[in-house]
C-alpha cells in the first residue's frame, strides 16, 4: 500500500493526465472544425474588446492606462477590467512572436491556447475536488460531465479571452484548496490568494469571495483546533495579495478614488481589514480558547467591516447600476439576456432555463438529502455553501449559472458514484437503470436536448433552426467587416452590439459599446438612432461622424426601430435614407451596410 503522500501524488498525476487528455480532445475537435470561432465569435463583444485591449497594451499603451480611446465620446472612457487577464495573453503572444512567428500567428495561438489551458486547469480542480468529495468512483463521472458542462457554458472556445473563464478557474481553485487545507497548511494560504485574485479580476465574484470567507470563519468558530491555521493562512493570503493587486494595478493618482465596479481603495481597505482581522482572531490564544470568545471576536469583526463599508463607502451599497442613465437602463441594460433573472427566462425562454438550472438544482437537492441520513462532512458544508450562493446569484442574473453549472459537477459526480457502488454491490436491472438515469440527468446537454425537443413540439420549429436563419445576417463574422476595414479611418455611428467588432476588425473608432461606464458614447448613439433624421444629422455634425453602419439582422437594430418608429434607425431599416447619408455601393449585398456622411447635402 502506498504511503499517504505517495498516494496523493499518484492520484494528482492521474487527474492531471485525465484533464490534459480531455483538453486535447476538445482542442482536436476545434482543430477539425478549422477553429471556426476565431473568425466568428457569435457577437461576443467582451472577447473582442479584450483582444483590442491586449493589442493596445502590446502597442505601447501604459499598464495603468485602461482607457479605451477608440470607443465612447471624445477621449474615450476608462474600462473596469483588470490587467491581470491581459498579462498572460500578452505573454503568450510575445513568446510565440519571439520564436519566429508573426504577430498575427502569435495572436491566433494565444486565442487558442489561453482558453484551452484554462479548460484543462478547471477540469483538473473539478477532478481533484470530486475525488475528495465522492471518492475514486466520482473521478470518471467528474471528467465526463465536467467536460460536458464546461463545453456547454461556452466560455472556453478558441477566441474566448473574456475574464469569466479566469474567474471560474480561481473559484474552483480556491474551493479545492480549502477542501484539502486541514492537512495542508499552505493550501489555505493559496486559497486566500485565489480569493483575492477573484476580486481583482472582476466584482462579479464578490458573492463567492464572501461565502468562502464566511465558510472559513464558520469552520474556525465550530472547530478551532482543526481550522485555526486554515483561518489564519486564508486571511493572510487574502490580505497580502489584495495589497499586491492594489499597488500593482492602480496608479498612485488613483489610490484615493472609490470605484465600486473595479478593484479600488474600497476593496483594498475592506480586504485588508477582513484578512488581517481574521488572521488576528485565529492567532490569538485568548480569543480561540472558548467558543464564546470566538463568536464575539468574529461578530465584532463582521460588525466593524459593515460599519466601515457604510460610513466610508456608502456609494458602493447602492444597486450596481444605480448611476446609469435611465434611458440606457430602459433601452439597453434591461434587454441584456445574461443580466436578466431566472423568472424572466421562465416566461420568455423556458428551454434555456431548463438547460441551465436543472443540474445545479439537482446537485443542491442531493446535498440536502444527505442531511437525512448522515451528518454533513466538512466538504459538504464548503461545496454546498458555494453552490447554493452560485445558484442564488444565477436566479438574480443568468450569467451566474456559469458558476452554478460547473460547481454542481462535484456533488453530481458523488451522486453518480454512490449509484455506481450500489449497482456493483447489487447488479440488478433496477440498480443499473437507476445509475444510468442519474448519469443522464447530470449532463446539461441532455437537458438542452429535452428543452429543444419540447420547443419543437410546442412551436414546430427548433431553436437551432430559428437562429440559423439569421446567422448570416447578424454581423458576427470577421468577413462582415472587410469593406469597413479598408475605408479611411473615421468615427463610425453604429449600435452598441457592433462596437467591439468594429474596433477589433478595423482601425475606426465608435461611440457605442455594451459597457456600463461608456455612458456618454452610448447616449450619443442611442439619441442619434432613436431621434429624427434631422436630430441625428445634428448629432453627427457635432461629434464628427464619418460613417454610419447598419446591420439589419442584429437584434439591437430591430429593437431601436421598433421603439422609435420615427427615428433614424427605423428610416434606414425601412429603406428611407436621408439626404445627408450616401449609401456606399461597396457594401451592397453585405450584412453590414455602410453610409458615408455628407453634411453638405
Amino acid at each position: 500500500m502506498l504511503p499517504r503522500k505517495d498516494a496523493v501524488i499518484s492520484t494528482r498525476n492521474a487527474d492531471a493526465l485525465l484533464a490534459l487528455l480531455a483538453m486535447l480532445v476538445v482542442l482536436l475537435v476545434h482543430a477539425v472544425s478549422g477553429f471556426r470561432t476565431l473568425p466568428d465569435l457569435g457577437g461576443d463583444n467582451d472577447n473582442l474588446l479584450r483582444l483590442v485591449e491586449v493589442r493596445d497594451l502590446l502597442g505601447g499603451q501604459g499598464w495603468f492606462d485602461l482607457h479605451q480611446y477608440r470607443m465612447g465620446a471624445q477621449g474615450g472612457f476608462v474600462m473596469h477590467w483588470s490587467r491581470f487577464v491581459d498579462a498572460p495573453i500578452v505573454a503568450i503572444i510575445l513568446a510565440v512572436s519571439a520564436v519566429g512567428g508573426s504577430m498575427a500567428l502569435a495572436e491566433a495561438v494565444a486565442e487558442v491556447a489561453w482558453p484551452s489551458l484554462l479548460f484543462g486547469l478547471i477540469l483538473f480542480f473539478i477532478l481533484r475536488s470530486a475525488r475528495l468529495f465522492g471518492g475514486e468512483r466520482a473521478v470518471l463521472p467528474a471528467a465526463i460531465i465536467g467536460a460536458a458542462a464546461l463545453h456547454f457554458i461556452g466560455i472556453f472556445t478558441p477566441g474566448s479571452l473574456d475574464h469569466h473563464n479566469v474567474q471560474l478557474l480561481l473559484t474552483l481553485a480556491s474551493l479545492y484548496l480549502l477542501l484539502i487545507s486541514p492537512g495542508n497548511a499552505a493550501a489555505s494560504l493559496f486559497s486566500g490568494i485565489c480569493a483575492a485574485l477573484m476580486l481583482a479580476v472582476g466584482m462579479e465574484t464578490a458573492p463567492f469571495v464572501a461565502v468562502l470567507g464566511v465558510c472559513v470563519a464558520g469552520l474556525f468558530l465550530f472547530n478551532h483546533d482543526g481550522e485555526r491555521l486554515v483561518a489564519r493562512n486564508f486571511g493572510l493570503g487574502f490580505a497580502g495579495v489584495s495589497a499586491f493587486v492594489f499597488f500593482t494595478t492602480i496608479p498612485a493618482s488613483g489610490w484615493r478614488e472609490v470605484q465600486c465596479d473595479a478593484f479600488s481603495v474600497v476593496h483594498f481597505v475592506l480586504a485588508m481589514l477582513a484578512g488581517l482581522g481574521l488572521a488576528g482572531v485565529a492567532s490569538s490564544r485568548f480569543v480561540w480558547g472558548t467558543f464564546g470568545r470566538r463568536l464575539a471576536a468574529l461578530g465584532l469583526l463582521g460588525a466593524f467591516l459593515a460599519l466601515v463599508a457604510v460610513v466610508a463607502f456608502p456609494q458602493c451599497l447602492a444597486a450596481p447600476y444605480a448611476e446609469l442613465d435611465p434611458r440606457l437602463k430602459e433601452n439597453w441594460l434591461d434587454h441584456i439576456e445574461e443580466a436578466r433573472s431566472l423568472f424572466w427566462l421562465l416566461t420568455q425562454q423556458p428551454a434555456v432555463a431548463i438547460a441551465r438550472y436543472v443540474t445545479p438544482l439537482l446537485g443542491i437537492l442531493w446535498l440536502l438529502s444527505r442531511l437525512r441520513g448522515e451528518d454533513w462532512r466538512r466538504q459538504d458544508w464548503l461545496v454546498g455553501a458555494v453552490l447554493i450562493v452560485a445558484f442564488l446569484v444565477s436566479v438574480w442574473q443568468v450569467r451566474g449559472s456559469t458558476f452554478s453549472i460547473t460547481l454542481a459537477v462535484i456533488p453530481l459526480s458523488a451522486w453518480i458514484a454512490s449509484w455506481r457502488s450500489r449497482a456493483e454491490a447489487n447488479p440488478s436491472f433496477r440498480a443499473t437503470a437507476a445509475m444510468v438515469a442519474v448519469w443522464l440527468v447530470s449532463v446539461n446537454v441532455v437537458w438542452s436536448g429535452v428543452a429543444g425537443a419540447a420547443t419543437m413540439a410546442l412551436t414546430g420549429k427548433s431553436q437551432q433552426a430559428a437562429g440559423s436563419q439569421e446567422t448570416a445576417l447578424d454581423c458576427q463574422r470577421k468577413e462582415d467587416y472587410a469593406v469597413l476595414a479598408v475605408q479611411p479611418d473615421a468615427t463610425v455611428l453604429a449600435v452598441s452590439n457592433l462596437g467591439s467588432p468594429i474596433l477589433a476588425f478595423s482601425r475606426h473608432r465608435v461611440f457605442a459599446g455594451p459597457y456600463h461606464r461608456n455612458i456618454q458614447g452610448n447616449l450619443i448613439a442611442l439619441d442619434a438612432f432613436m431621434g429624427t433624421s434631422e436630430q441625428a444629422r445634428q448629432i453627427a455634425e457635432a461629434n464628427g461622424v464619418g460613417l454610419v453602419a447598419l446591420c439589419r439582422g442584429n437584434d439591437e437594430s430591430r429593437a431601436l426601430a421598433k421603439w422609435a418608429p420615427d427615428g433614424l434607425m427605423a428610416d434606414l431599416m425601412g429603406g428611407a435614407v436621408p439626404a445627408w447619408l450616401e449609401p456606399m455601393p461597396e457594401s451592397d449585398g453585405q450584412p453590414l451596410e455602410l453610409y458615408r456622411v455628407r453634411l453638405d447635402k
